[in-house]
């Protein structure tokens, strides 16, 4: 605040004007927020990369375009942070979007920047795919891990793996279709899949599948110790009405995350990735609690 200070010591000499003393306040004040929103980063998997899983839920064909409009604004906020993103697994919808998605991004803080977008979100608009142009409610899920590194053991026993190869069904040309080269593996105990098709190698899917699999145990154990709060798994609803965590109303020009009572009239922009506000207004929240 010391510049807010000498700019109104300008101002009172006539060398600056009031503009100029709320021009500098007002950068303080965001300097000030900025270092208290990254003070809510303190814990050890906040540092860790992250996958976020897109899942469409209720609403057929337009719940499927539901997941991949969100799947374009995730992909656009992380580029829009410089961060790497990977789509390691895919499965397209029967008319349009997908039915679900895992990407891989990369960066610092990723993780714990994305960690509160965890639950269901609510899409109502006039659907494109209704003749009739009524307006529709559809819903998708969205789930956030931590990716974990060399730093973090995870012990898993061989003997507790169940795995699977078959033909990959994304892009990728003529090789990822007429090799099996796409792997799924299952972990008895907890029944937790994890699945990868983003490599020509069935070696290097079987790679990353493996480090998917150990960044969801991890998860599960946090959320043990964890307990109740901020519980991913007890936010894991239904994809149907009264469980969303933000609706995004575009008729309206409402986008409103039901935790925080944050809303914004700019539902383009938000679309666009311009999530930056969500999700400092939740982890001040939810740091403040």
């Amino acid at each position: 605040m010391d510049e807010v200070e000498i700019t109104e010591e300008f101002r009172t000499g006539g060398e600056a004007s009031e503009d100029d003393v709320d021009k500098i306040y007002l950068r303080a004040v965001a300097t000030i927020e900025d270092v208290e929103f990254r003070s809510t980063l303190n814990q050890k998997e906040d540092e860790l990369d992250c996958i976020l899983s897109i899942n469409a839920g209720a609403g057929g064909t337009e719940s499927c375009d539901w997941s991949a409009m969100l799947m374009r604004m995730y992909i656009m906020w992380a580029e829009k942070q410089g961060f790497k993103i990977n789509e390691l697994n895919r499965q397209d919808g029967d008319v349009a979007g997908i039915k679900s998605v895992d990407l891989e991004i990369k960066g610092d803080y990723v993780f714990g920047l994305l960690k509160g977008e965890n639950g269901v979100h609510r899409l109502v608009r006039v659907s494109p795919f209704n003749s009739q142009g009524k307006r529709m409610t559809s819903f998708a899920s969205v789930f956030v891990h931590p990716m974990v590194d060399e730093s973090i053991e995870i012990d898993i026993n061989p003997a507790e793996l169940e795995w699977d190869t078959f033909r990959a069904s994304g892009a990728g040309g003529q090789h990822v279709n007429k090799t099996e080269s796409a792997v799924r593996v299952r972990h008895l105990p907890t029944g937790i899949t994890a699945e990868c098709q983003q490599e020509r190698s069935q070696h290097m899917n079987r790679d990353k599948a493996m480090q998917m699999l150990r960044s969801r145990l991890y998860e599960v154990e946090l959320e043990k110790q964890r307990a109740a709060k901020n519980s991913i798994e007890s936010g894991k609803m239904k994809n149907e009405w009264g469980s969303q965590i933000r609706s995004y109303v575009l008729d309206d020009r409402r986008v409103k995350d039901h935790r925080t009572n944050y809303q914004t009239s700019q539902t383009d922009a938000v679309l666009d990735g311009d999530l930056d506000a969500f999700l400092k207004a939740f982890l001040m929240s939810s740091h403040n609690n």
